[in-house]
């Protein structure tokens, strides 16, 4: 009888021992479950949250449609055609933000691939077309509309300069200058910050050294003058009529050419800004997709 209660109790305690055996290993196996668990929701969280950011990134490319929309025929840019060029970029713009957050569904689904390879060509082609705009490319810009180069070519060319001309003749710029600024002295007149449009075509070149009896009429004083500057011949080509001014002057051309390289060199800083932050976004958005793919 003892021996017989001594093999049920060994046999029970082997029982009990193999059962604790099992619950250890199943606690064990459920540890990196956990964690792989753990992990996955992780990854998730993030591939959400740069989803979220890339779309919120988006948006300035809407402003951007309205800021061209409000530039348009502005500064006599119609006679360079630039306003075409501009719907067309705002058009761009929109195609670009429409696919950049539908990729954003393939991306994040089944075909990661496809989405990041669709998003990225249009990316590229902003990028490129902002580059252009900075000026990056030089001489090979001279072919692209808006880019420096081109710019300063259609502002030399004599044929287009007549128009141009004759534009800024017309909008009354320097009319406006010398209406709000009669009752200024000559010295408070020097001290007025004009734009490059009124400082080289309403006013004579400063090199020229003449002297200001009031803010509409001029009195030239050829020993005063800079015979060593590239414009020198501006000098000879002022008038006090208003009608002909500074007109006809390289420094008026460079003011012209200043303002609107100024304009288009800022759509271009700001695509080259958007088209990087976008690469890089949708870049990370679709490294942390297929991380989590490979987790799961």
């Amino acid at each position: 009888m003892t021996d017989n209660a001594n093999q049920v109790e060994g046999a029970a305690g082997g029982a009990g021992a193999i059962v604790v055996a099992e619950e250890k290993v199943a606690k064990e196996d459920s540890i990196p479950e956990n964690m792989k668990k753990g992990k996955l929701l992780g990854m998730k969280h993030i591939s959400g949250l740069l989803s979220i950011f890339t779309f919120v990134l988006s948006l300035p490319i809407l402003a951007s449609v309205m800021w061209l929309l409000y530039m348009r025929d502005y500064d006599c840019e119609v006679l360079l055609r630039l306003p075409r060029l501009q719907t067309g970029i705002g058009i761009a713009l929109i195609f670009v933000f429409l696919v950049s957050n539908a990729t954003l569904i393939l991306i994040r689904t089944r075909l990661p691939m496809v989405g990041v390879m669709l998003v990225m060509v249009p990316l590229l082609l902003m990028l490129t077309m902002g580059l252009a705009f900075v000026g990056a490319f030089k001489m090979e810009s001279r072919r692209m509309p808006a880019s420096p180069m081109w710019l300063k070519a259609k502002v030399q060319n004599n044929n287009k300069w007549n128009g141009i001309k004759s534009c800024i003749y017309d909008s009354e710029t320097c009319e406006e200058m010398a209406i709000t600024s009669m009752q200024l002295s000559p010295y408070a007149f020097s001290l007025r910050k004009l734009t490059p449009i009124e400082s080289g075509c309403c006013q004579p070149p400063p090199f020229c050294g003449m002297e200001a009896l009031n803010t509409t009429f001029w009195v030239k004083k050829d020993h005063a003058r800079s015979r060593n500057h590239p414009f020198d011949t501006d000098c000879d080509t002022w008038s006090n009529n208003r009608n002909i001014l500074c007109y006809d002057c390289q420094s008026c051309r460079e003011g012209f050419l200043s303002t609107i390289q100024s304009k288009w060199r800022k759509l271009g800083l700001f695509m080259v800004i958007m088209a990087v932050l976008l690469i890089v976004s949708h870049l990370s958005v679709f490294l942390t997709t297929v991380w989590e793919k490979l987790e799961s």
